[in-house]
């Protein structure tokens, strides 16, 4: 992956996802870090005045993109000495909405994952990234990294990949699932997602060499484990924690982060229980 793009708003989560996405170029292939600000003037706001009779004036607007392109810059130097030698930092001010933003810039720019931090905290005049990651994580062409707010990067040396052996061949990714671990040296905990635990007297490893997924993971040397928890979600980060991962992949399949993160009160449940990033795996 060359190409990482960080919306930024200046929060202290998107600041922190800023600060991800350095650490993590010390263990992936990565050139070219993009820290995007994203925000939206109305027509109106500058044709017609608001409530209170003030009328935005064009002088104004410019002043707050210099404003935003300062801060921006701001961010990059303070990334500077934290990411691998040879990487690029660069900004990039956007005056769209925040969803169109991510996608034009992913799209024109070829990027390869966009990293968000998981809760937004932003002045009531800015993007709040935060409120922003479910409509992102489904619309991204690319696989879309989720940051908790305070989570500290320390280096990823487990990894945890939440699954349902019974659909591999149907839905994930695997080629996209391939390159990312390809060359890197991580131990690799494949979950089941055994909702309704059918496999319960059956052992994982045994299950698991029935699958294309096994055959393909083979070199990675994976362990494999069944969860049978009807909270799905909160059931794998508590078995990422206890296993003490860095990493949670989500592949898209019946009980996928992604599908889940499309209704409000799980993704809620999400941002309050994520102790580690979440990969969006397309």
């Amino acid at each position: 992956m060359k190409t990482y793009l960080v919306p930024v708003d200046f929060s202290k989560t998107s600041v922190n996802a800023a600060n991800f996405a350095a650490a993590l170029s010390h263990q992936t292939d990565v050139k070219h870090i993009i820290l995007l600000n994203a925000y939206y003037v109305s027509p109106y706001e500058t044709m017609l005045p608001n409530t209170d009779m003030v009328q935005l004036q064009e002088d104004e607007i410019e002043a707050n993109a210099a404003d935003r392109i300062r801060k921006l810059e701001a961010v990059k130097n303070r990334l500077k000495p934290l990411v691998k030698a040879g990487v690029e930092i660069s900004t990039h001010l956007n005056r769209s909405h925040l969803l169109r933003a991510v996608i034009e810039n992913t799209i024109s720019k070829n990027v390869d994952m966009v990293i968000l931090g998981i809760k937004g905290n932003s002045s009531i005049d800015d993007t709040q990234i935060g409120n922003h990651v479910i409509k992102i994580s489904k619309a991204s062409p690319v696989p879309v990294i989720v940051v908790p707010t305070n989570y500290h990067f320390e280096g990823v040396k487990r990894i945890v990949v939440a699954c349902d052996f019974n659909r591999v061949h149907e839905t994930i990714p695997l080629a996209g699932l391939q390159r990312l671990l390809s060359k890197k040296h991580y131990e690799l905990l494949v979950v089941n997602i055994d909702k309704e635990a059918k496999h319960k007297d059956k052992d994982p490893e045994r299950m698991a060499e029935e699958t294309v997924l096994h055959g393909l993971l083979k070199e990675f040397k994976p362990k494999y484990y069944y969860i049978q928890k009807p909270d799905i979600i909160n059931g794998i980060l508590q078995f990422a924690a206890e296993k003490d991962a860095q990493l949670v992949i989500a592949l898209p399949h019946k009980y996928s982060f992604l599908q889940a993160l499309l209704h409000d009160s799980v993704s809620q449940q999400l941002t309050e229980a994520a102790a580690m990033p979440v990969l969006l795996l397309k």
